[in-house]
Parts: structure tokens; C-alpha cells; sequence
């Protein structure tokens, strides 16, 4: 069974493109994961010295960890293709994007993230999908009242 972590990266980004990506994580990590115990609300990924790097997103340490232990909030690289990596690069240094952490999850037994390239939303933006929101459940309680 795969566990899906998510965040609501959508209210305060809008979301261009997304990638799946692996990440490089230690055995207690990966027990970790599989017991639920994950945050990626605040994750984001960095650029650095031609790789990328997840920062911030925060994996409990496992109960039954000893000295073995990892560090709940460390640097984590990601491992994507070349072409991607360039892509990303491009995105992110000229065109001022961010890359933000959507999802994570188990896919044929492995960790998976997956990260998208993210423009930030105005406070006008966030006004008008929260009305939109709003009217499709008005719309949709409507509907089902008069059935």
C-alpha cells in the first residue's frame, strides 16, 4: 500500500510543472515513512553545485532508531535525470521560479517526491480560488437539493 503525503502548495503557488523524483534517504527514514510520520508543508528545493536538494521537509525520527538515528529536518538530494536537472536549472536561475515539494509516496517499493516548478500567487489570486471554490460547492449543493 502506498501513503501519499500532500501539501497545499496550490493555494499559495500555481503549480506549472511537476516532476517525480527519488530521494536519497537512510534505513530509519525509510521505516519512518512507511509508519506515516512526514511533513512536507513547508518543503522546498534548491539548486546547488548542479544537483538539487530538498530542504525542509521534515521525516520524524523512527521510535525504534537507536544511535542510528537520522536528523528530522536535513538536506536530502533528489535524484532526477541530467535533462531534467538542466531543465530545472534553466527554470529556477533565469525565468525566477521556485521548486516546490506537492507530494510524496511509495511506487513500486521506493520513495518518491514529487516537485513542481512554482510561480507565487498574488493575494488577489488566492481571493479568487477561494470564490471559485466557494461556487462550485454552492453550485454542487444546488444540484444535489434539487435531485
Amino acid at each position: 500500500m502506498a501513503r501519499c503525503y500532500s501539501c497545499g502548495a496550490r493555494f499559495d503557488y500555481e503549480l506549472l510543472d511537476s516532476f517525480e523524483a527519488g530521494i536519497m534517504l537512510s534505513g530509519t527514514e525509510v521505516k519512518s515513512l512507511r509508519a506515516g510520520k512526514a511533513n512536507i508543508s513547508d518543503a522546498y528545493a534548491i539548486v546547488k553545485d548542479g544537483e538539487i536538494w530538498l530542504l525542509n521537509a521534515n521525516i520524524s525520527p523512527y521510535d525504534q532508531g537507536n544511535r542510528f538515528n537520522h536528523e528530522a529536518t536535513r538536506t536530502r538530494k533528489l535524484l532526477l535525470h541530467g535533462r531534467e536537472i538542466t531543465r530545472l536549472i534553466g527554470a529556477v536561475e533565469r525565468q525566477g521560479l521556485t521548486l516546490v515539494a506537492v507530494e510524496l509516496y511509495f511506487k513500486k517499493g521506493r520513495a518518491k517526491i514529487r516537485i513542481a516548478l512554482a510561480r507565487g500567487k498574488k493575494l488577489h489570486d488566492k481571493r479568487a480560488d477561494l470564490k471559485e471554490k466557494d461556487d462550485k460547492r454552492e453550485m454542487a449543493r444546488a444540484l444535489k437539493v434539487r435531485r
